[in-house]
């Protein structure tokens, strides 16, 4: 299976490419506007793909059958739509979309065209000890879910950011941005369709240079299926090794699972933490080797035409409430 890529802004096509040709796809081409931070590692890590001129030349190439986007996010959904109706399907960085409108057209799309509209939330599908989180609670380690707590911390690194990073319309807010991650991963492990926002919040909290640049947010979720919180900022101090200490804890009836998907401060080595306690073990669990499976299924549901990586309401589902979510914190300010 051949796949291209367009825009390339944000480093999460790194990963979004990488894992497809681990797989097995042929990275036939890919195109970006103008000379963003990520060029030159970009072209360091794929030197034997080429660049071209026209993004039209990948998308009327009849061989091509997935385009992975990564461009700065105000402009994913009209690449989307645009590839959808050139016979592609899709895979694009979180967020998907950055508006109601946006998210609206790309449904149409899809509606239209039957074309798939995948979202890699990386969180979720670029973290191996998600993957055994996800296969323990279907195995009832933990019970019935009850809640997740989704932690999205980052560092910021401001004088490395470009400046659509400052502009609340072309990154989309907090919420929609950093928040769709946990927004899935609360979905996905309650088992919900649906979720009704309790408390949604942003603000700028310590970074009046960037007046556009919301640094803290938060949001509550009910469902029937369980609750959720979230919490997500820029506030990652330079002492940790990492860019961020995301974590996740399910609370389940019977016991629960807490991932240090990236670090482990407490001082184990590596990334992949799990924590597992019920009523019969109570463990750190190295979950290095669990495995991605989301690309080799997107890759299957690509040929088979079915949604064994990501439900495609699913995917609509997350976008809705995380732009919801954002209207709702800003509306408070």
């Amino acid at each position: 299976m051949k796949f291209a890529a367009i825009g390339i802004d944000h480093r999460h096509i790194f990963g979004m490419a990488a894992n497809m040709v681990a797989q097995g796809a042929e990275f036939a081409g890919w195109w970006t506007d103008g000379a963003p931070e990520t060029l030159e590692g970009f072209a360091k890590r794929f030197p034997d793909v080429p660049r071209v001129a026209e993004a039209d030349s990948l998308l009327n190439d009849p061989e091509i059958a997935l385009i992975v986007i990564s461009c700065i996010p105000r402009d994913r959904a009209d690449w989307a739509v645009r590839a959808m109706r050139a016979g592609k399907d899709v895979m694009v960085d979180k967020p998907g979309c950055t508006t109601l409108d946006q998210l609206a057209a790309i449904r149409d799309c899809v509606a239209q065209t039957g074309r798939i509209w995948s979202i890699d939330f990386s969180e979720r599908f670029e973290v191996p000890s998600v993957t055994r989180a996800v296969e323990l609670v279907r195995e009832g380690a933990i019970g019935r879910v009850v809640q997740t707590v989704g932690l999205g911390p980052h560092r910021l690194n401001a004088p490395t950011r470009p400046d659509w990073f400052f502009d609340r319309d072309a990154y989309g807010g907090i919420l929609t941005d950093i928040a769709s991650h946990q927004i899935d991963q609360f979905l996905w492990f309650t088992g919900a369709d649906d979720a009704e926002i309790t408390m949604a919040h942003v603000d700028n909290v310590a970074h009046p240079a960037h007046p556009g640049l919301q640094d803290f947010g938060e949001i509550a979720l009910r469902a029937p299926e369980g609750y959720g919180y979230i919490r997500v900022d820029w506030f990652t101090p330079d002492a940790l090794p990492n860019w961020g200490d995301g974590r996740l804890t399910i609370l389940g009836t019977e016991g629960y699972i807490e991932l240090r998907k990236y670090v482990d401060v407490g001082g184990r080595e590596g990334t992949d933490h799990l924590i597992l306690v019920n009523g019969s073990v109570c463990e750190n669990i190295d979950a290095r080797a669990a495995g991605l499976p989301y690309f080799a299924r997107l890759m299957a549901d690509i040929r088979d035409r079915t949604e064994t990586a990501m439900p495609q309401t699913h995917a609509f589902k997350v976008m809705e409430l995380a732009l919801k979510a954002q209207a709702m914190a800003e509306a408070r300010r």
